[in-house]
């Protein structure tokens, strides 16, 4: 690092100020595939418990096992595991978990029902599929695990991994999404049996619906219709406050005592998925902290241009062949490092208040502690942009 150079981007970010504020408890590091994110998430977790002294929980919403791989266990489930090997003279800790979604669904039913209902719930082929299959299931889980995980004074941090595309925003969704679905015409007709007293699905929905209904009777088969009906009619009953309660998780990821990292590498494609997820996060009023910019090349000879290497490659005898080919490699490294710098630019001048921490290329993958060690060294000591 040379004196006076510049930072990456329009900022520097203080990833450490950012872990050691008691008012910040959760956040989330979002971005595309393949740019580091599980391994940021990770490293971010590991450096608030060991530097900063806070009791941490890091979740992913990603299925894959990265995350337990990086932190040394052998697989991750919907219930916080502690992490061993972790240095708790600061006084943290740190466990690490993965959103299991139908898991999450089964302790949200019997959170809000008894025994015996919970049971028939279960056994509804309905549930059976939502809640392992249904598109938007795993977002509104991670919605409902954030919001136990936050209402509960066990963790000082959370820090959330999300998936590895533009759908590790679509939990942002989850409540007016949810709205949509249980303040839906048809779903409001479905569960008309179990406000009327428990006729039967089909007779009141003939009644309401005439040829329609009979129609679909036919095609879907009236056991189909039971089980849908007893499906709406325990949702009606038991997922009352799933709404109220994704509403206010949201709320709280507008909140001052969260915030976004967006995650990317210095690659034309990643920042472009970089900006999207900054506007939306802009859009949608949530509090962006900052860009991790990962897998940034930097030289210790930043005031020798590619070009002045070039040339001076060029113009040295055949018997200063190493220097000269030092000179080259050193020249590469500078058409990458100065390529890499105008693609952070371009971002920068279309989010000039979104600060930025540049993380070098590593010479290998990150896979256990102490690689999320020296990742976090580098995220609170960024590299600089010359």
């Amino acid at each position: 690092m040379v004196s006076g150079e510049r930072p990456w981007g329009a900022g520097e970010l203080d990833v450490d100020a950012l872990l050691a504020d008691p008012g910040v408890r959760i956040v989330v590091c979002c971005g595309s595939g393949g740019v580091g994110k599980t391994t940021t998430a990770a490293a971010l977790a590991v450096r608030a418990a060991e530097r900063h002294g806070r009791r941490t929980v890091v979740l992913t919403i990603d299925p894959a096992r990265r995350l337990a791989q990086a932190l040394g266990l052998r697989e991750l489930d919907n219930t916080p595991r502690p992490v061993a090997g972790v240095d708790a003279a600061a006084g943290g800790e740190l466990h690490a978990m993965m959103l299991d979604m139908k898991r999450t669904f089964d302790e949200v039913v019997r959170a809000h029902t008894d025994a015996r209902r919970a049971d028939e719930i279960f056994a509804n082929p309905f549930y059976q599929a939502m809640s392992s299959t249904f598109s938007g299931t795993q977002e509104y889980m991670a919605m409902e695990k954030l919001g136990q995980l936050r209402a509960g004074d066990a963790w000082d941090l959370i820090v959330v991994d999300t998936p590895p595309s533009r759908s590790a925003l679509d939990f942002l969704d989850a409540p007016a999404r949810l709205s949509r679905f249980l303040d839906g015409r048809m779903l409001k007709l479905l569960m008309a049996p179990a406000r009327a007293g428990g006729r039967s699905l089909f007779s009141l929905v003939t009644a309401s619906m005439g040829i329609f209904a009979r129609a679909v009777q036919k095609v879907l088969g009236a056991q189909l219709l039971t089980d849908l009906s007893g499906f709406v009619a325990a949702l009606d009953s038991t997922f009352g406050g799933f709404r109220q309660r994704a509403e206010r998780t949201y709320q709280v990821l507008q909140d001052a005592e969260t915030a976004f990292l967006v995650v990317a590498a210095p690659e034309p494609d990643a920042l472009r998925e970089a900006g999207y997820f900054a506007g939306r996060l802009r859009a949608d009023r949530m509090p962006l902290a900052g860009l991790v910019l990962n897998r940034v090349h930097d030289t210790d000879l930043p005031g020798l241009s590619a070009a002045a290497a070039s040339a001076a490659a060029d113009a040295l005898p055949a018997a200063h062949a190493l220097t000269a080919g030092a000179l080259r490699v050193h020249a590469a490294r500078m058409r990458v490092r100065d390529r890499e710098r105008r693609t952070a630019d371009r971002f920068a001048a279309e989010f000039p208040d979104v600060p930025t921490v540049a993380v070098p290329a590593q010479p290998t993958d990150v896979h256990d502690l102490d690689g999320l060690r020296r990742i976090g060294e580098h995220l609170a000591v960024p590299v600089r942009a010359g």
